[in-house]
């Protein structure tokens, strides 16, 4: 396999993983979206459902009543705690993401700029080669026409 094509392929393997990072970082985005979203909502019903019990216990509140509020808010505070903690969760894996497509679209550019200074090496080479050609055969002519006798 050439040096091209095997670049070639190095080329397509990296594009082909910073396509994959690009995808994680979209679902990890979708997730940690959905984890805020969902701990936006948890806190936004604890603060609706505190309003309405206190409303509630200043018109009359059975000691029963109160136990039930009680179990439910700490029901609710551990849901919202283990959200928070999913939802941390969720950001450090899309910061992860993060960083993995930005190494992979370096290692793509870093390929791409491989590949270019290859190929400008290469017309380098050509184009000394062309001029080389050219030399050469400037000289046979000038040559070739001092040797031969001029007819005037």
């Amino acid at each position: 396999m050439d040096a091209p094509s095997t670049l070639t392929t190095l080329l397509q393997q990296a594009e082909a993983d910073r396509d994959a990072a690009q995808a994680v970082l979209r679902h990890c985005e979708a997730v940690a979206a959905q984890a805020q979203a969902q701990a936006e909502q948890l806190s936004a019903y604890r603060s609706q459902y505190q309003q309405r019990w206190t409303t509630q216990f200043r018109q009359s509140g059975a000691i029963e009543l109160v136990q039930c509020y009680q179990g439910f808010a700490q029901r609710l505070e551990q849901a919202i705690t283990q959200q928070t903690h999913t939802t941390t969760q969720a950001q450090s894996r899309l910061e992860q993401a993060r960083a993995q497509l930005i190494a992979r679209e370096q290692r793509v550019a870093a390929v791409r700029k491989l590949i270019e200074r290859r190929q400008a090496e290469q017309n380098r080479v050509a184009e000394r080669r062309d001029q080389r050609n050219t030399d050469e055969a400037a000289l046979r002519r000038h040559t070739a026409s001092r040797l031969t006798p001029s007819l005037t």
